[in-house]
Order: structure tokens, then sequence, then C-alpha cells
């Protein structure tokens, strides 16, 4: 008889398998990134300028120099995503920068301007409007830590609160001095108001300040890449708007923040009466089942 060989199998030590975590795209690196802190530093050196102009009554210079930060804070976060160089010091810097001058740089602005004359009350809403800052600005930095991507901001963004205030003082025509011999093209209409919005400026500051630490949704745009194929209305709509700038800056940069301002808070208000008419309708349609099923009994 013919014995066949059966092959052994040696047994081998089992060996653990390593599991491989995916690093995300959008994972904070550690270190300090020179160009997108540049900006940065930019951002929180003009926001102290502000303040100082803002002590000093230089209340238009103060605005421009708000304008500037702005503009600072857009090209940090765009440069360091554009060159993968997002880091923990860069949104910690970032955050100290975005309190210096859109927290308390407006607050400032706005108290020597119209709320110094209320006494405590002027005090304690320029106060509760920096307060909300670092409130909204905690909260992001806690949210971004998780690694969720949000399409939406929760609560008014900080710069688009500070927006608001910033492109009113530009758009106050009473602040510019008799002097300045340039002066941008105005909207009649617009100018009109301005006075009016003046007087209710206590309010819409704590509207803001509310605006920054609720849940309401706010678009956001740190997503959107222009390279992106988009139709050609948006491309009008966007021609349209940078020609209005250029005639209108300061009118319509004021327009462009409050409408902003407006928008998620009207939607949010949109969103819960249509949430409870649903639930109204769900409850009557079941209504109408539990008694049909009665009667069929």
């Amino acid at each position: 008889m013919k014995i066949k060989n059966r092959k052994v199998r040696e047994k081998r030590p089992r060996t653990k398998r390593r599991i491989k975590i995916p690093i995300k795209k959008e994972e904070l690196k550690k270190g300090i990134y020179i160009l997108p802190s540049l900006f940065t530093c930019g951002n929180m050196s003009l926001g102290i300028l502000s303040i100082l102009s803002s002590v000093n009554g230089d209340y238009i210079r103060a605005a421009w120099f708000l304008i500037g930060a702005l503009a600072c804070d857009i090209l940090d976060g765009r440069i360091a995503r554009m060159t993968n160089t997002t880091s923990v010091f860069g949104m910690q810097l970032d955050t100290l920068s975005d309190l210096v001058s859109f927290g308390v740089a407006p607050a400032m602005m706005i108290y020597m301007l119209a709320l110094k004359h209320m006494g405590n009350i002027g005090i304690a809403i320029a106060v509760l409007f920096v307060l909300c800052s670092a409130l909204r600005l905690a909260r992001f930095n806690t949210l971004s830590q998780t690694g969720e991507i949000h399409k939406h901001f929760v609560g008014l963004p900080t710069p688009a609160s500070a927006g608001v205030i910033i492109s009113f003082v530009l758009s106050y025509e009473l602040l510019t001095p008799e002097e300045v011999s340039f002066r941008f093209k105005t909207i009649p209409v617009l100018m009109e108001a301005m006075p009016s919005f003046f007087k209710f400026m206590p309010i819409v500051m704590v509207v803001l300040s509310f605006l920054m630490v609720s849940n309401v949704p706010y678009l956001s745009f740190k997503k959107m890449k222009l390279t992106k194929v988009r139709t050609i209305e948006l491309l009008a709509v966007l021609i349209v708007l940078i020609i209005l700038i250029i005639v209108y800056p300061q009118n319509v940069i004021f327009l462009i923040y409050f409408v902003y301002a407006v928008s998620g808070l009207l939607s949010y208000i949109i969103r819960f009466f249509i949430r409870k008419k649903n639930k109204q309708n769900a409850f009557v349609s079941n209504d109408k089942t539990e008694k049909a099923e009665e009667n069929e009994m």
C-alpha cells in the first residue's frame, strides 16, 4: 500500500495585526507655520490699532483698520488650507486675534461712539458683546477639534457680527470729517435710514451678542471652491456684486453683513414653523387613522 505523504503545516505564532487608522486631511498639525501666522498677527495688530483710534475718537480710521483685519482673517485661513499648513498653534493664535479684532475692538468702537452716554448700561452691553464673542470662539474651537465636517456655522461668526458694526460706522456719513475731500458714492435711501439705525444700536449689539452664542445655523463659505464648475447665474451675481462694492463700497458692505446676519435668523424661524406644521399634520393624520380603525371595529 502506498502511503500518501501528508504535508504537516507548521504552526506559526500568531502576530497581532496592526490596524492602520486613516489620517484625515483636515487633521491639525503641531508646529508653527510662518506664512499664515504672519497674516494672523497682522489681524491682531490692526485690531489693536483700531482700539487706539477709537480711544482717540477717530472712528472712521478705527473701522478701516478692522476692514484690514477682516481681510487678514480671510487670507490666513485660505493660505493655511491651500498650503496644507493648518496647525493647533495657528488655530489658537487665530482665536486670540479674532477676540481682539472682532470682539474687543468693535465693542470699544461702539461704546465710545454710541454707548458711552448710557453709563453702566452701555458698559454692560459692550462687555456682553466681548463675552459672547469669546464663548462663540471657544465653541468653534471645540467643534473643530472633533474632526467632524460642518456645512454650516453654529451661531453667527464673530467676523460677521463685527462686520455689521464696522460697515455701519463706515456708512454713517455724519462721522466723516468735513476736511476729507474724497468721498465714496452712497445710496441715498440707505443713508437716510442710518440715523434711525444708530438709535437702535444698543439693541442691535445685544441681538448680535445672542446670535453669536445661539444654535442658529449660518452658511459657511470656507469649503466653497471657486475652481469648481458653477452656473452662469452665480457668475453674473458675483460680477454685479463686485461692481456695486466698487461703486458703493461702504453701503454695500453694510448690506452684505446685515443681510447675512438676518438670513440665518429668518431661515431658523421659517424652519421652526415648518417643523411645527409638519408635527401638527402628523398628529392629525394619526388621529384620523385611529378614529377610522375604531369605526371599523
